[in-house]
């Protein structure tokens, strides 16, 4: 990559006629933001969203704005629930022969403590179980696609987060019954991510699949994550204060994962940020990932964990 001779833009997207690209958490924000980018380029974006009606609000802002409004289509997703990450998925699979791209984008930030309908804590449920399941539900679409991918939407947080497994296969206090912190349950779905992210590019190198796991972060990004169910504290820090301050605007924090997605430089296992100071903004270009992230153990771990909790068998990994 060429970061410091030519500053990496929207613009630069090659064309992506003929493409069709799962965003999920589209209707707001990076997810937003990317997708605009990838229709106005001329792919066919699914807006994977909680709330059909403000999904439906989105994709006519964008028709709007002058997108094709015949490369949208709003499709309900809410990924605190495995019902309706299965639901979504069969959809996916009745109305597409094959998908190029999956960007993992939604999330949640440090919310009080609520479980999910699984009765899984809500960040982990929403940011790693969630992704976890609908990426090996599609995985057999995407493999089937131009230059496919999985883009996961990680965090410079996850370098603070970590996973204590224990000797049964699973995670202490995975769900927070003992001692619930907002960011450090947020910091932890991030490592969850991260440590997705590479070992599945680890087992789709291993099965020579044509899909390629690729990370992506953005850095310090203004959006509703937040501000819409952040608890009181992290509010006040990040949306009250960092937002106007620091944050960057979600069209540029949106680039490291259209990067991801689009680049036909990009690797499989690569991790794309802000090339900013501590990452915070700036151009994509290739980041490090955390070691404790990298960790095959942690990722067979992790994995064996998510297939039990989701009962979602990955087919060929």
């Amino acid at each position: 990559m060429t970061e410091k001779k030519q500053r990496w833009t929207a613009d630069l997207i090659p064309d992506q006629t003929g493409r069709v690209f799962v965003v999920t958490g589209a209707n707001s924000g990076l997810g937003l933001a990317t997708t605009r980018a990838l229709a106005r380029r001329g792919g066919r974006v699914v807006l994977a969203v909680r709330d059909e009606e403000k999904g439906r609000a989105a994709a006519s802002g964008l028709a709007a704005d002058g997108v094709e409004a015949g490369l949208l289509d709003v499709r309900r997703l809410d990924l605190a629930d495995l019902d309706s990450v299965r639901a979504f998925a069969a959809r996916i699979r009745a109305e597409h022969p094959r998908l190029d791209v999956l960007v993992n984008n939604a999330g949640v930030m440090a919310p009080p403590r609520t479980l999910s309908p699984q009765g899984h804590e809500l960040q982990f449920a929403v940011n790693h179980l969630g992704h976890f399941a609908l990426t090996g539900l599609l995985l057999d679409l995407l493999a089937a696609g131009r230059d496919p991918r999985v883009v996961t939407v990680s965090s410079i947080n996850h370098r603070q987060g970590g996973l204590r497994f224990d000797g049964h296969g699973g995670v202490d206090d995975l769900d927070g019954e003992r001692g619930y912190a907002p960011m450090a349950f947020y910091n932890r779905s991030k490592f969850a991510n991260a440590v997705h992210g590479r070992e599945l590019h680890r087992r789709l190198t291993a099965t020579a699949s044509p899909v390629r796991s690729v990370l992506a972060h953005p850095g310090y990004t203004a959006t509703r994550l937040q501000t819409k169910d952040t608890s009181g504290l992290a509010r006040l820090v990040f949306g009250r204060i960092g937002n106007p301050l620091l944050a960057q605007r979600p069209e540029r924090g949106a680039l490291p994962q259209l990067y991801a997605a689009t680049d036909p430089s990009v690797e499989g296992g690569e991790f794309i940020g802000p090339d900013g100071l501590a990452e915070l903004r700036g151009t994509p270009t290739r980041v490090r990932l955390s070691d404790a992230a990298a960790d095959p153990g942690a990722g067979r771990r992790l994995w064996e964990l998510s297939e039990r909790l989701t009962e979602v068998r990955y087919p060929g990994a």
